[in-house]
């Protein structure tokens, strides 16, 4: 990253002092900020047309109360967010995220970041996100529907196929979506299939979606790797996470070749020398909603370590894929050091600022969340394609449509680190290339 240039201060002072306490907030502005020095050198003009301030500024902010009852028939109130970013390249998208971590400030960072990621996918889709502090974890199916009855009892005068079109993230899978649409669906009748993705197949959704945030990582990888003479084939993979997303990164991974053998969740961490069986992870994951100790339990062989850090099990390609910062400068400094050549996010800024400093100071190949884990965001887009057409392709088709998306997606970033001086910095052309998109738009579109 680099320094922030003086003419970009004053704006960054403004982003703190308007959104005090949003520590998530601040991290990602000041990581495209710190990118696009020569670019506003090289066009001062767009600071004149407060372009930085039009992109830091939300379209809208929506922040309301959702009340429901659980099973013993208390009545709990959670409080839930949409933040509709901007839309000048198309509708509002992004996904939702229920968690209890979940604040303004968090949705505020998921929202910037997806603002680019979107752009970079070439795809006419703007960024928004949301979500609320509400934990579906050990809920019983009647207490998330009711919760997801009632957010969306909200939320469905906010949303639309031509305004903003919601997703899954963390907490918010097919159950979820399933839940939502069908009050959706109820308040407003009609069967608006591209109000909301992630849907199930036979009810609107594309195939290859549950599994494209993470292929999407693993197919930037893979280009990432060509582009500096190396291959994935054969490489000692981690993954952090055993959610969705880390699943089929590990998956597409161990398809084109490597060696996966280790994840994680809020327990601890497995170390599967023999490689991780993810059919058995699948299971316990997203059927039982289990743990990974149940997986060392019933594999043979597979190690369960409750404290450190999956960073500590040396590999030559890390993938992050569970949360923000969960990856700071001491994993980094272990990963570099044991021998890791290549780190592609494939969760949202899960690597602290001083993380991407040590990799790009050691001159490993580190891909960003906003163009390795695109891919999701993409075959949503890819889905809303078919709604639109009353069409469904098949997986063999959505999955080549999208690995063609991060190739060109990787070529974007590379050609604009090389054109602004950065050759293989992927963290500079991912930023500059999209702000460089969206900028035009926003400008195009006038001060609205």
């Amino acid at each position: 990253m680099h320094e922030l240039h003086p003419a970009l201060q004053p704006h960054f002072e403004t982003v703190l002092s308007r959104n005090p306490a949003e520590a998530e907030f601040h991290q990602a502005v000041l990581e495209v900020l710190g990118s696009l020095g020569p670019v506003v050198s090289k066009h001062p003009e767009l600071l004149d047309m407060a372009v930085i301030e039009r992109l830091c500024e939300p379209e809208r902010q929506l922040i309301f109360r959702v009340p429901w009852t659980d099973d013993q028939g208390r009545v709990h109130i959670n409080r839930a967010f949409r933040v509709e970013f901007n839309s000048a390249l198309g509708p509002y998208k992004g996904g939702l995220r229920f968690h209890p971590s979940v604040n303004l400030g968090i949705v505020k960072f998921l929202g910037f970041e997806q603002i680019f990621k979107n752009a970079l996918t070439g795809l006419p889709i703007g960024g928004g996100k949301g979500g609320s502090d509400f934990d579906p974890k050990g809920r019983s199916d009647r207490e998330v529907m009711a919760f997801c009855q009632s957010f969306m009892t909200e939320l469905y005068r906010h949303i639309g196929e031509y305004t903003d079109v919601p997703a899954g993230d963390i907490g918010v899978g097919g159950r979820e979506i399933g839940y939502l649409f069908g009050q959706y669906k109820r308040i407003t009748n009609r069967y608006e299939s591209g109000v909301l993705t992630g849907k199930g197949i036979g009810w609107g959704g594309s195939l290859v979606r549950t599994e494209a945030t993470g292929y999407g990582t693993v197919f930037f990888t893979q280009e990432m790797l060509a582009a500096a003479g190396q291959t994935l084939s054969g490489r000692r993979v981690v993954v952090s996470g055993s959610g969705n997303v880390a699943i089929y990164a590990a998956q597409k991974a161990a398809d084109l070749g490597a060696h996966v053998v280790a994840c994680s969740d809020s327990g601890g961490y497995i170390v599967d020398e023999a490689g991780l069986d993810l059919e058995l992870l699948k299971q316990i994951k997203e059927v039982e909603r289990g743990r990974l100790t149940d997986y060392a339990a019933r594999r043979p062989g597979a190690k369960h370590v409750a404290d450190g850090s999956v960073w500590d099990v040396p590999c030559e390609v890390a993938l992050p894929c569970a949360t923000q910062n969960e990856l700071d400068g001491n994993h980094a400094k272990t990963l570099v050091a044991n021998g890791v050549i290549a780190v592609a996010e494939g969760a949202n800024m899960p690597s602290t600022p001083d993380a991407v400093r040590v990799f790009q100071e050691n001159n490993i190949l580190f891909a960003p969340g906003k163009a390795a884990n695109a891919g999701g965001v993409a075959t949503s887009a890819l889905e809303m394609q078919q709604n639109a057409s009353r069409d469904r392709w098949t997986a063999d088709y959505t999955e080549e449509r999208l690995r063609q998306i991060m190739v060109n997606l990787h070529n974007r970033c590379a050609s604009a680190a090389d054109e602004y001086g950065s050759p293989g910095n992927y963290v500079v052309g991912a930023n500059i290339s999209s702000f460089l998109q969206v900028s035009e738009a926003v400008v195009a579109l006038g001060v609205i």
